[in-house]
């Protein structure tokens, strides 16, 4: 995804700030990292307060296979499809991500 695509998407927060990482881009809002973009793929910041909204919203929690096969789960959960289709649904789950990243800090 190109960089105004991603500024469109999180629009809602204001500026966003994407620098490149691990072969992919990291999202950040006023100095916090709230999203990835790995594999042309968005992925929102969650934690243990947001994560049940991703799970029930039917998001997938985004994981790479260890050095001994195992998943290794991050705090990063694909956008609900329904985001997509409007900017107000899209709003809120920037939003959760961004608390996520306010409560990691």
């Amino acid at each position: 995804m190109d960089n105004a695509g991603i500024e469109e998407m999180f629009q809602s927060l204001g500026p966003v700030t994407i620098k490149r990482m691990f072969g992919g881009k990291g999202i950040y809002h006023l100095g916090r990292i709230l999203a990835l973009e790995v594999r042309d793929e968005i992925l929102l910041k969650a934690d243990q307060e947001s994560a049940p909204e991703f799970a029930a919203a039917g998001a997938s929690q985004w994981f790479y296979e260890g050095k001994k096969g195992a998943p290794v789960k991050m705090p990063y959960w694909s956008i609900p499809d329904e985001a997509y289709d409007d900017p107000d649904v899209m709003a809120r789950w920037v939003r959760l991500a961004y608390e996520a990243a306010l409560r990691a800090e």
